[in-house]
């Protein structure tokens, strides 16, 4: 009796697994891929992390600083699609100072780069011999806030003694422009082409969006939400932009998105606490993606904004880690990159990597 029925049982388990579409997939095939740690070779700690840029998924860059004995030093990692490796072709690589804001331009890299004190644009043509050359500044200022460049025209903004200052080159020399009465200063700038050009200021009356047509700087006249300030604006080719900031009540924190085409805006209040929107991209699946504050300490933590969804995703477990802090988010082809750094207990905080798919 026993016998019959572990047959039974058999033949009713085989018949499920024939008829159900779910036993048919393997246990890898049903898993989805999450994030995984690339390694990247290791720099002077402490390291500062400031930007990272992508062209598909066989190219990418990573800029930032390293503290030395005698002051900071430039840093740039390449990814060539299966490792990171550090650049020090450039000019004066082992001299003071750091790199900032790096931007795919053409055929072309470009990086904002302070040399010793002396700041200027480090570009390098990926065609050819990929020499790297350089755009000098036209004067020095106290402090560089932003950098955006693309074909045909670069943007540098920051103050000197007489106040704010907005550098543009046009591919041959340098002008300065005039933004509206009452901006005290531009806090980011981002381009989408040389003639729509999107920049968000402090002004006397509070944080405003400036918009350069390729004639003038004007009001952009966009309401942002009120008691508010903007971290970042995302440009995308489809005409899409997007605002991320934060909005004060009672003295509290709170992030907001804004969507629109530069007319109408839709405004919303994702969970995402106090979260710094700076390293937002859109991701390759068409949402939001941005680094958030983890409540792990071993695991760094990814939010996705998928209209009106929120999700987070963890990193891989480091072990001993005490800090895991992703900086910047690059679309790679079907992929997402992260670079940042991460505090193993007992040591100064080095650089990590990070990547979704591929």
């Amino acid at each position: 009796m026993n016998g019959l029925r572990a047959l039974l049982v058999c033949l009713v388990i085989a018949c499920a697994a024939v008829v159900s579409p779910v036993a048919a997939v393997s246990p890898a095939a049903a898993v989805t891929p999450g994030w995984s740690a690339l390694p990247v070779p290791a720099a002077a700690p402490q390291v500062i992390v400031s930007d990272l840029a992508a062209r598909g998924p066989g190219e990418a860059w990573a800029t930032g600083y390293e503290q030395a004995a005698d002051g900071p030093r430039p840093m740039l990692y390449r990814w060539d699609g299966t490792a990171w490796s550090r650049d020090t072709t450039f000019p004066g690589a082992g001299e003071p100072g750091w790199l900032g804001k790096v931007q795919f331009v053409g055929d072309e890299v470009w990086i904002l780069r302070n040399r010793a004190g002396a700041v200027e644009i480090l570009r390098r043509s990926m065609g050819g011999s990929g020499g790297w050359s350089a755009v000098s500044l036209p004067q020095t200022l106290w402090t560089y806030q932003d950098f955006t460049a693309v074909p045909g025209a670069a943007w540098v903004v920051g103050e000197d003694e007489t106040g704010l200052k907005v550098l543009y080159y046009d591919g041959s020399g340098w002008a300065t422009q005039t933004t509206p009465d009452g901006v005290l200063f531009l806090m980011g700038i981002t381009a989408r082409t040389a003639t729509d050009v999107w920049a968000w200021a402090d002004t006397d009356t509070g944080t405003t969006i400036l918009r350069w047509n390729g004639r003038v700087w004007r009001d952009a006249k966009v309401s942002l939400p009120p008691n508010s300030n903007v971290h970042t604006i995302l440009l995308e080719p489809s005409g899409r932009i997007t605002i991320g900031g934060s909005r004060y009540t009672d003295g509290v924190a709170r992030t907001y998105l804004m969507t629109g085409n530069g007319r109408a805006w839709h405004t919303t209040y994702p969970p995402l606490g106090d979260t710094y929107t700076e390293a937002m991209v859109r991701g390759p699946d068409g949402a939001l993606w941005l680094p958030v504050r983890s409540d792990r300490a071993f695991q760094s933590k990814y939010a996705r904004v998928g209209g009106s969804r929120t999700t987070f995703s963890y990193g891989p477990v480091r072990a001993n880690a005490i800090d895991v802090k992703p900086r910047a988010l690059a679309t790679a082809g079907f992929s997402l990159l992260s670079f940042g750094t991460v505090e193993i207990y007992g040591s100064k905080p080095n650089l990590m990597s990070e990547r979704l798919g591929g």
